[in-house]
């Protein structure tokens, strides 16, 4: 236990034979369950952790997915478990032992003393990411965390990306965990859910960890546009559910004049280059009614952020 209340930690585990039993032996000895979950690895992972369940059998919990559900699959099944288990909070650390033991309970303090729902890591508080973690990672997380803010409505959270984390009975039991995103846009999903239920999110400055023999599935650049895509469908699901269906918010007409606005800018900004090149002449009124489109479309965008920011400053 950890400050009286129950904690157990969510390992996703895919194909980490090198480096799963370094992630079982540093976690710290408060950890009251240690939930592994083996999502449908080819190598020794299962093998390894069945090693380690026989020494602690109560305190190990091994799950396996008979096929690969990936990393956001992984997490959810660890979840319901600690849920079913009723346990006070849940962390989550990666099985290839990026995540330093000695920040969980820096994750945990504030979860545990009922301060906030959910605490992330944050790789990029102290400038050492930027020596530490690779430069195209790293300008990916930057890109995804600026679209993550607008989508999630947590303005405050940086580095969206970061999977350790901790979360406590209440949030656990708030989502439904079966439908959640179950790729690398994981952490996406879940901070547009906990908005949508009102959850206090913090982060917490954690240390990043490179270089020990991980090896990354991940290509940022293949992997943003994919993910942009699930970020702009987050953010439609979180304005829907949270400004339209539990509480109607002007903020909508804000968003969505702006995005109107914006849409009928591109055909006019091309229409008039065309027109620049055809004839060499642009009419005046046309490049004051192009600029003025813009100009409103732009400020409509900034109002409804503002209006996001002020509506979700008290969760944090």
């Amino acid at each position: 236990m950890y400050k009286e209340k129950t904690v157990g930690v969510v390992v996703p585990a895919y194909n980490e034979e090198r480096l799963i039993g370094r992630t079982i032996e540093t976690i710290p000895d408060f950890v009251d369950k240690i939930v592994i979950v083996d999502d449908g690895s080819t190598d020794r992972t299962a093998q390894i952790v069945q090693e380690y369940q026989q020494q602690q059998p109560e305190r190990i919990i091994l799950i396996r997915h008979e096929t690969n559900q990936g990393v956001g699959g992984a997490i959810a099944s660890g979840y319901i478990w600690c849920r079913d288990a009723d346990l006070d909070m849940a962390a989550v650390m990666a099985g290839d032992a990026q995540m330093d033991p000695q920040d969980l309970p820096a994750l945990l303090d504030p979860v545990a003393a009922a301060e906030v729902d959910y605490t992330k890591g944050n790789r990029l508080i102290s400038g050492e990411a930027w020596k530490k973690i690779p430069k195209l990672r790293y300008l990916g997380n930057a890109v995804l965390t600026l679209l993550t803010k607008i989508a999630s409505g947590y303005w405050h959270v940086a580095d969206s990306q970061s999977g350790y984390t901790v979360i406590n009975k209440r949030a656990l039991r708030a989502i439904n965990w079966y439908s959640m995103y179950k790729g690398y846009g994981q952490p996406n999903d879940l901070l547009v859910r906990l908005n949508i239920h009102n959850m206090r999110v913090r982060d917490v400055e954690i240390k990043p960890i490179y270089g020990i023999g991980e090896k990354s599935g991940i290509h940022p650049l293949a992997i943003i546009p994919r993910l942009s895509l699930l970020i702009i469908k987050l953010f439609v699901y979180r304005m829907w559910q949270k400004y339209i269906i539990r509480d109607f918010h002007p903020l909508v007409f804000f968003y969505l004049l702006a995005f109107s606005l914006i849409f009928i800018s591109i055909p006019l900004t091309i229409r008039l280059i065309w027109v620049t090149i055809e004839k060499h002449n642009v009419p005046p009124i046309n490049a004051l009614a192009l600029i003025f489109i813009l100009i409103m479309g732009v400020q409509s965008l900034f109002f409804a952020m503002w209006f996001d920011m002020s509506y979700n400053q008290d969760l944090k």
